[in-house]
């Protein structure tokens, strides 16, 4: 669905990373942890085209939030990198958007029972911090590890502790948590049964996630990040390669439509 919210709180958490809270129907509280939303700032026209983000956060307002005549929310992280995200960051409380959402497949949850790894790191927690308070409230066993190259890049671990998730956090360079890839710390967590994987991140992240729950016959979903210009498969912008492609068998997956979660078994990694 289409609707146009309003900005509540825009936070800069850390250097070019922010937080935002906007208004949103009452629909969306259907919406599943790993679908996303295309975003544009309220009749902007350069950027033409919306962005997609990840749900952080999907709920309702407390009773004495006096909004702009809705009682839900929904939050999404995002880094500064060019110039629409340059104008998401100078919004402030009030400013209109225009958001399309839900849209693409969100994550299974699996069976209860199953301890629940989930890896990722800045805005890649975004998905993953919905599905953890998702998981948290079904009474599952929930860890996270979180990765980055410095420590601007470890994001809202302390609201995922909140919720009761065991986390571990690592950095390139040492300066938060343990010193060396996210990808080193998992590996030395993961038993070959009872466990399943959700990860979103950066491509080289994720293929190494997804080769060492291979390796480990761990099950294991992917939420992939890819450039959208429609958000529901009709431009075609956003195909990557299935599991099963080659030059005479044509497969490919549209991440907007067919994901953006995967089973990282239906993917190409090489």
């Amino acid at each position: 669905m289409q609707f146009k919210s309003m900005v509540v709180s825009n936070v800069e958490l850390s250097p070019g990373y922010f937080r935002m809270r906007m208004t949103a129907p009452h629909d969306l509280l259907s919406a599943a942890p790993g679908q996303f939303l295309m975003l544009k700032v309220s009749d902007a026209i350069d950027p033409l085209l919306r962005r997609p983000f990840g749900f952080f956060d999907v709920g309702t307002f407390s009773a004495e939030y006096a909004g702009c005549g809705t009682q839900c929310y929904c939050e999404i992280l995002y880094k500064v990198v060019g110039k629409g995200t340059r104008m998401l960051a100078a919004l402030h409380h009030g400013d209109l958007l225009d958001l399309l959402a839900p849209l693409g497949k969100g994550f299974d949850m699996g069976a209860p029972g199953e301890e629940k790894i989930l890896v990722g790191g800045g805005v890649g927690l975004a998905p993953l911090y919905y599905l953890a308070k998702e998981l948290v409230a079904r009474g599952e066993k929930v860890r996270l590890f979180a990765g980055g190259r410095n420590r601007d890049d470890i994001l809202c671990v302390t609201e995922f502790e909140r919720l009761g998730v065991e986390t571990y956090v690592s950095t390139d360079d040492g300066t938060l948590g343990e010193s060396g890839l996210v990808t080193q710390v998992l590996e030395r967590h993961l038993q070959s049964c009872g466990m399943r994987i959700f990860a979103c991140g950066p491509t080289p992240m994720l293929k190494a996630v997804a080769l060492m729950a291979q390796r480990h016959e761990v099950p294991c979903q992917v939420s992939m990040e890819a450039y959208m210009a429609c958000g529901v498969g009709a431009c075609l912008g956003c195909v990557m390669k299935g599991a099963n492609h080659s030059d005479d068998t044509p497969d490919y997956r549209c991440v907007c439509k067919d994901g953006p979660v995967f089973d990282s078994f239906e993917l190409q990694w090489s």
